[in-house]
């Protein structure tokens, strides 16, 4: 989890298996990423091997970020983490919220 944890690394990886983008086609992917918090997920997923940044010496340097053989490994556990993501919205949708339910209310209070 240290490594794909957190809000955006998954969905980064997701927009990747798609094929090489370029910072600004990420960036416009994912609307609600801010450009700091999108280079400072870019940077970690790089230095745990799932990505690679080639820089090409050009005048504006053209910067692709692509999938490494360990980035593409992922593409069977982001599938599933994407049907059941599905299933869980169906889920949520005909039963309510959990905190709609005894349950659910019991538990938060409890929490």
């Amino acid at each position: 989890m240290e490594v794909i944890g957190g809000k955006w690394k998954m969905a980064i990886l997701n927009h990747l298996l798609g094929g090489t983008l370029r910072f600004g086609e990420l960036s416009r992917a994912m609307p609600t990423i801010t450009p700091r918090m999108l280079t400072r997920q870019l940077r970690e997923l790089e230095a745990d091997g799932l990505l690679l940044r080639t820089i090409y010496p050009e005048v504006p340097p053209r910067v692709e970020y692509s999938l490494t053989e360990a980035g593409a490994s992922l593409r069977p556990l982001a599938t599933q983490l994407e049907e059941w993501g599905h299933w869980y919205r169906r889920h949520i949708t005909e039963q309510g919220s959990p905190q709609d339910t005894p349950e659910g209310a019991a538990a938060s209070v409890d929490a």
